[in-house]
């Protein structure tokens, strides 16, 4: 069943710069959560010692853990990833554009997602075709 939304007015040439801000106190956000989640007050060396010194007892939590880093990682580089996307579309002149559509996303939705790539009614028809409901990120 297709989806019915309200047609969105596109963005104004004055209200780009707000997302301009936005995204980059988001990437900083970040990059900054990131930095504290890697460097902390121990660095890789040491916490890699710290590992090897475990007993046996521990390994499968160790690997659980690792594990868990590993994905968050993976999820923190594909937001990195995604706001800098969403930057180049600022450049270019495309933020704001529904890539499967072309039709405007909407200022709410945009305000609420900035990284956002679809408008609701694409964004819902790729969920339904992918089995992926999409997840805000940062």
């Amino acid at each position: 069943m297709p989806i019915t939304t309200t047609p969105a007015t596109p963005l104004t040439a004055d209200q780009l710069p707000a997302f301009a801000e936005q995204l980059q106190a988001l990437k900083a956000e970040l990059l900054a959560r990131v930095r504290q989640q890697r460097g902390g007050e121990v660095s890789r060396a040491d916490a890699a010692a710290e590992v090897r010194a475990q007993s046996q007892d521990d390994w499968a939590q160790t690997d659980a853990e690792r594990e868990l880093s590993v994905t968050l990682e993976e999820r923190e580089l594909a937001d990195i990833n995604d706001i800098a996307a969403a930057q180049q579309r600022l450049a270019d002149g495309s933020f704001g554009e529904c890539a499967d559509c072309g039709a405007p996303i909407g200022l709410p939705r945009l305000q609420a997602n900035p990284v956002a790539l679809r408008c609701i009614g694409c964004q819902t028809q790729h969920e339904q075709r992918t089995g992926q409901a999409h997840a805000p990120r940062p």
